[in-house]
């Protein structure tokens, strides 16, 4: 502190005082935020990251740090009056909450998006030293807080794991149906299930010799030596249960409003697979069945069928995980438990989930998978056969410590078997509504599925 008072003043400390004055309350680093939430993808992500993080490391040092280690502030008199904010804080000097709030957004941003944090780490840091140069902190007390941030920052990807930049591991499988110029391939597009313009175009052009055709004649395939499909999750399905059952390979082009099994494979569009169908090069996925029905990510009972709709709803604007707790929590709390035998084991249930290959994270609801190759169902689902099990629960989410929670059970199985006792009830598969039953039966499809991937 000695050595930063003696600093001659200059033009440095009006910008220092209006950067602290700022960063008041974190409402720097809200606008901020909103600036890279208005990015899809990593920008998004970091920034509501970044706002967990200032929630965590704001509590740490202005409700725990400060209240355990009392310390007095630099003397004022020790500053030339042109540095000294106007208002000075009264609480404890140790940590610094400036600091803790700056060094956990810049961390939690740059562990989602490493360019933002490149320009997001420059403005934190400023921040801290200025807390040191306005006479607020000691120079420990910055150090303290950047510390008590960078950790809350860390400490998110308990509850939130961090996106997958690679896509999920599949079987190799090198000898595909090579097909130039599309010659034998069937392309099912669905022009309703996405945001944008009809990818019809793009096929024709790309694969002149494709024969392309609705969703409503999959049936009538004859002469196919491939399927191909544009379309959302549910489109992709259904072209995905007609190639699987005919042992055809699959050409997947993205097109809908949600791709989350494309993701996982790892296409992201049309010039993704154009290469790899000219080349005949791509591997094999596991697919998942219920009674007759396959479906490619995931299944559900009870209350987890609403969760989904809301999920998918709210996380274009919030992110999949917050959204997930959202929609979580607002179903729950018109859930109505279901009586069911599981695997022989009679249950009260307010929701079951079954996905198609292992989901992370673990302990909540799954927002990604990194497996499409261990012939695995992922099984969660939550009990309702305690005393205050849905407080239990909630409390066992927020704590990130639901896989130590007995109103949650997760299994990784080959097969399952769900009798629903009473009247009959819907299951939804990849966001689609199927009729109603009491049974189910559950069984993973190794190596189901070729599909053409560079």
């Amino acid at each position: 502190m000695s050595s930063s008072a003696a600093l001659r003043p200059s033009r440095l400390d009006r910008g220092l005082k209006r950067l602290s004055k700022a960063a008041n309350h974190s409402l720097l680093w809200f606008v901020i935020a909103a600036i890279l939430a208005a990015r899809k993808g990593p920008f998004r992500r970091g920034a509501l990251r970044g706002l967990a993080a200032i929630a965590g490391a704001s509590a740490s040092a202005n409700l725990v740090g400060k209240s355990l280690f009392p310390r007095r502030r630099p003397a004022a008199d020790l500053l030339a009056m042109p540095r000294r904010l106007s208002k000075r804080p009264t609480s404890s000097s140790f940590p610094s909450g400036h600091s803790a709030s700056a060094a956990a957004f810049a961390t939690a941003v740059a562990l989602e998006s490493p360019k933002a944090g490149v320009v997001v780490a420059p403005i934190a840091a400023a921040v801290a030293y200025s807390r040191v140069h306005t006479g607020v902190h000691w120079p420990t007390d910055v150090a303290a807080g950047a510390a008590v941030g960078v950790g809350a920052a860390f400490l998110t990807r308990r509850w939130w794991p961090l996106g997958l930049n690679e896509p999920a591991s599949a079987y190799e499988h090198a000898d595909l149906t090579s097909l130039q110029d599309g010659e034998g391939l069937v392309v099912v597009v669905n022009p309703f299930s996405g945001v944008g313009p009809d990818p019809t175009p793009q096929i024709t052009e790309e694969w002149p010799k494709a024969r392309v055709v609705s969703v409503e004649e999959i049936d009538d395939l004859p002469d196919a030596k491939a399927l191909g499909v544009a379309g959302g999750d549910g489109t992709v399905a259904a072209v995905a249960a007609a190639a699987a059952e005919r042992d055809l390979p699959m050409v997947l082009i993205p097109s809908g409003t949600l791709n989350h099994f494309a993701r996982d494979v790892g296409i992201t569009g049309l010039h993704d697979t154009a290469q790899a169908v000219a080349d005949g090069v791509g591997v094999r996925v596991d697919l998942a069945q219920v009674n007759d029905q396959w479906f490619v990510n995931t299944a559900s009972l009870g209350g987890y069928p609403d969760m989904v709709r809301i999920r998918e709803k709210l996380e274009k604007r919030w992110g999949k995980w917050p959204a997930a707790a959202i929609a979580m929590f607002r179903v729950l709390q018109r859930a109505k438990p279901l009586e069911m035998t599981i695997d022989g084991d009679k249950h009260l249930v307010w929701m079951l989930f079954v996905g198609n290959g292992p989901y992370r994270p673990k302990g909540f609801a799954p927002t990604m998978r990194p497996r499409l190759d261990d012939g695995l169902l992922d099984v969660r689902y939550v009990r309702a056969d305690r005393k205050y099990s849905r407080t239990r629960f909630f409390i066992g989410a927020l704590l990130g410590a639901l896989e130590h929670s007995r109103m949650y059970t997760h299994l990784e199985l080959a097969s399952l078997n769900v009798e629903v006792h009473g009247a009959p009830i819907s299951i939804a598969t990849d966001g689609e509504v199927r009729e109603r039953a009491n049974h189910f039966k559950f069984r993973s499809r190794a190596a189901a599925l070729g599909i053409y991937r560079p």
